[in-house]
């Protein structure tokens, strides 16, 4: 007889607990599990330092601000996540602790190999639920190429940027950003 394990489902409460404990390691929390999204590779973080680097530049002084991986944004009671970058404008709805955002306008994600089908499929679904979100851009760590999701008054719409001269519009945010800012002194392998 073969005896499975079935999986540990935590409590919220255990998830803010270890949050609180845990200062070098984050954790997404999603319906009960809990998993350590931690770490990285050079290019995945200068992606997001070129990337949230050059917002911030284009953001500052205005209505609309970026933040950093540090920053947990909450998609439902059950389920917390950390974007690579995230977005706001106006106010921002912060949870009781400051460190949970309730109302980004945009989300960022460096995919991986390992991450391809949770930012791509999960993450899209989860960033798409929040009634404040305008822009996913999931930007690709192996090559050049970035997808953005993008929600109009007709619905959600995808465009797909490969081209180092590619500018992406972020109109939501009031600017743009060019593919070659995202990818600035990275070298990729032939």
């Amino acid at each position: 007889m073969v005896i499975k394990e079935l999986p540990v489902a935590y409590t919220l409460e255990e998830y803010f607990a270890l949050d609180a404990l845990e200062t070098e390691r984050r954790y997404e929390y999603i319906d009960g599990e809990i998993r350590d999204v931690s770490g990285g590779t050079d290019t995945h973080s200068a992606i997001k330092v070129n990337t949230t680097s050059y917002l911030h530049y284009q953001l500052r002084g205005g209505d609309c601000a970026v933040r950093n991986s540090d920053m947990c944004v909450r998609i439902s009671p059950t389920r917390y996540v950390f974007p690579d970058l995230s977005a706001f404008c106006g106010e921002p709805e912060l949870d009781a602790d400051r460190t949970t955002l309730r109302n980004p306008i945009m989300a960022t994600e460096v995919t991986s190999p390992s991450s391809y089908h949770i930012d791509h499929v999960q993450k899209l679904a989860f960033y798409r639920s929040l009634p404040s979100m305008r822009l996913f851009l999931i930007v690709e760590q192996q090559r050049p190429g970035a997808t953005l999701h993008l929600r109009t008054d007709a619905g959600w719409h995808k465009r797909v940027y490969s081209e180092l001269d590619d500018v992406i519009p972020l109109e939501a945010l009031g600017c743009q950003l060019p593919l070659a800012e995202i990818y600035r002194d990275i070298a990729f392998a032939p």
